[in-house]
């Protein structure tokens, strides 16, 4: 199996869009909480995480996005397990790759959440996710127009696939993304002390 250093080559190496990086390290911390919460593979879960989204830059196209991907990991000899899941996280695959497992759920689930919580951390005067509110994150969720990116519905029906109260998913994926805060550039800006 390969390592989670070989994961960010291959995540790296195609893509150069720095925000889309930073979501995949968001995905991936929120999916190594999770699987340490269900005591599941840790790097198994990760890695998923990791590489989600590894081939969407260059294949944007719902109809190609993941499918180049599984091959890219079959390829370079990834765990099925891994594939199922980024293929399942893809609702134009649902007919052949149903989210029947809970690393297919917990993919999904993480995936378009961490996307509003960093949206809503970057409006915060701070720009920081550090004690970040999930009333803000609801807040934001209703406000039409605010991150218009990310599906609202998406992100209710994902937490109910796995299973999770939406605040309290909400609160796991802020907690799990505040712990690599300075890598996501979430720490907050710092203010010059005034003397």
């Amino acid at each position: 199996m390969p390592t989670r250093n070989d994961a960010y080559t291959l995540m790296t190496s195609h893509v150069k869009n720095e925000n889309l990086q930073k979501h995949m390290l968001s995905v991936e911390v929120a999916m190594r909480f999770y699987a340490r919460k269900y005591g599941e593979d840790e790097e198994l879960w990760a890695m998923t995480g990791l590489l989600h989204d590894c081939d969407y830059e260059e294949y944007p196209d719902l109809n190609e996005h993941t499918q180049v991907a599984a091959g890219w990991l079959r390829e370079g000899v990834y765990d099925e397990r891994i594939i199922y899941a980024i293929l399942a996280h893809n609702d134009l695959n649902q007919a052949t790759h149903p989210r029947t497992d809970l690393l297919s759920r917990a993919l999904s689930a993480c995936d378009e959440i961490t996307g509003m919580i960093t949206a809503t951390a970057l409006v915060r005067p701070d720009k920081s996710i550090l004690g970040l509110q999930v009333s803000s994150v609801r807040k934001k969720m209703k406000t039409k127009g605010f991150a218009a990116g990310v599906h609202r519905e998406d992100l209710v029906r994902g937490a109910e696939e796995l299973g999770v109260d939406l605040n309290e998913h909400i609160a796991f994926v802020i907690e799990a993304m505040s712990s690599i805060a300075d890598t996501l550039g979430l720490a907050g800006v710092q203010e010059a002390a005034s003397h």
